[in-house]
């Protein structure tokens, strides 16, 4: 489970209203193996200050992050913003739960037989 959803990063120099955030989202165990790679870099996060063990969940996959550049209107409210973030983030935690594009990965056929796996 990360230990944030969402994290803002900055503003864009040339646009006030417009934010980078990043969005962790927890990787359903099956396919965690899937979203892992390996890296020497003691913090593979946006986010100059994730923890190790926010880097750890990372790099083994139990965490997606997601990098955004959005726009917000020009006086939006700090809750109308918040909001947005909150939506977009449940959007993204919902898309890591169930899009599975490696659910038949390995299935092989050997001319005669298919073996059809199922990674959740």
């Amino acid at each position: 489970m990360p230990r944030f959803n969402v994290i803002v990063l900055d503003q864009t120099a040339d646009d006030p209203n417009t934010y980078r955030f990043i969005m962790w989202a927890d990787v359903p165990a099956a396919r965690q193996s899937r979203y892992a790679f390996n890296s020497t870099s003691t913090n593979v996060s946006a986010w100059t200050s994730a923890s190790t063990a926010d880097s750890d969940a990372i790099k083994s996959g139990a965490v997606a992050e997601k990098m955004v550049t959005q726009r917000v209107t020009a006086g939006a409210t700090l809750a109308a913003i918040e909001a947005s973030l909150q939506a977009q983030w449940t959007a993204y935690q919902a898309t890591v739960t169930s899009y599975n594009p490696w659910q038949r990965y390995g299935s092989t056929w050997d001319g005669t037989t298919w073996v059809v796996t199922n990674n959740g």
